[in-house]
């Protein structure tokens, strides 16, 4: 049987009502993509779930940073052993750190190697990035070999060069320098070569991170500016102070903060390898920290210890907010 025009917009109408009817209970079912995004974005934005999220995070770093720097503030005013109850002794710990005279020759041992490190310890990772940026082959390689020192434990890096100290002719530095008629020099058991000693061993351990760092930086760099002062005729010295260093300036000021905080708390080089001496040569204010709390002579006074060790923080702080301060300005430009 034939429909005519008229049973035929019937039917197609009746059949497009019946299908808007079926499609939405499945529509009521599942929402659409939008609306699902603009929910979970509702969600994720809100306050709560934001501190619900960062809460584990604070939960760690408050027992493991901020309760560390309370339990110090309240050992520094009190006289305890740990085992026994403490008992209150208000400013008297503070008193009497600032009235040891070794806390003095520690603080200036401190200054002499926080310059000698900064003097000759600051510009060689930079010079290092430079010269294997500069590299066409085997870049990887020669970063890697920079790396190397950072990988090795701290103690055993420092046992070996114990080694490498000897004073006796016989010793490593000794050896190749009496191939050029120099030495034996007596390295860490002379007051003038222990602390340039330490020196020459810590800026080995940790420059390898520092230069990993530049060359990251390097990567930044606008090859333009390179490729434009080739066709000017510079060389590589132009090149770095006038193209690499401008560019590496936010960079170069936080790694010099750092290596300024670092070598202000410099312990284990000098633990380990001469005990503060010869004649307290290398005797740093974290190791006259740490004698206090733990030295065989004097160990036990941890209200000292904890008294010298806010002292520390509170001068790094007051140190770090000015360093910002007067180069806000230039890292800026």
């Amino acid at each position: 049987m034939r429909l005519l025009p008229d049973d035929c917009t019937t039917a197609s109408t009746t059949t497009a009502v019946a299908g808007r009817g079926a499609a939405r209970p499945g529509a009521d079912r599942s929402p659409s993509p939008t609306r699902f995004r603009q929910r979970r974005r509702a969600t994720a934005s809100h306050p709560l779930t934001t501190f619900l999220l960062a809460l584990p995070m604070l939960f760690v770093f408050g027992c493991f940073a901020w309760w560390p720097l309370v339990r110090a503030g309240i050992l520094s005013v009190q006289e305890t052993n740990l085992v026994e109850a403490a008992q209150w002794t208000g400013l008297d710990n503070f008193r009497r750190v600032l009235d040891d005279p070794l806390l003095w020759t520690a603080v200036k041992n401190t200054a002499w190697f926080a310059f000698l490190a900064l003097v000759f310890g600051y510009p060689l990772p930079i010079i290092l990035a430079v010269l294997v940026g500069e590299l066409r082959r085997g870049r990887g390689l020669y970063a890697g070999l920079a790396y190397l020192p950072v990988v090795i434990p701290p103690v055993a890096s420092i046992l070996l060069w114990r080694v490498f100290y000897d004073a006796s002719p016989r010793g490593t530095f000794n050896t190749i320098l009496g191939w050029i008629g120099l030495g034996p020099y007596p390295w860490f058991q002379s007051t003038t070569w222990a602390m340039p000693s330490i020196v020459l061993l810590a800026t080995w351990s940790s420059a390898g991170a520092t230069v990993i760092i530049y060359l990251a930086a390097l990567t930044a760099v606008n090859t333009e500016l390179y490729e434009a002062a080739e066709v000017d005729g510079a060389s590589l010295w132009r090149k770095v102070w006038h193209v690499t260093l401008p560019q590496l300036r936010t960079v170069l000021f936080v790694t010099l903060i750092l290596q300024l905080i670092g070598t202000f708390q410099l312990f284990t080089e000098p633990y380990l390898l001469t005990q503060g001496g010869p004649a307290n040569a290398t005797m740093t204010v974290v190791l006259l920290l740490f004698r206090y709390a733990f030295g065989a002579g004097g160990g036990g006074d941890y209200g000292a210890a904890a008294a010298l060790s806010l002292m520390l923080a509170a001068v790094l702080a007051v140190f770090t907010a000015v360093y910002f301060r007067l180069t806000k300005s230039w890292s800026t430009k």
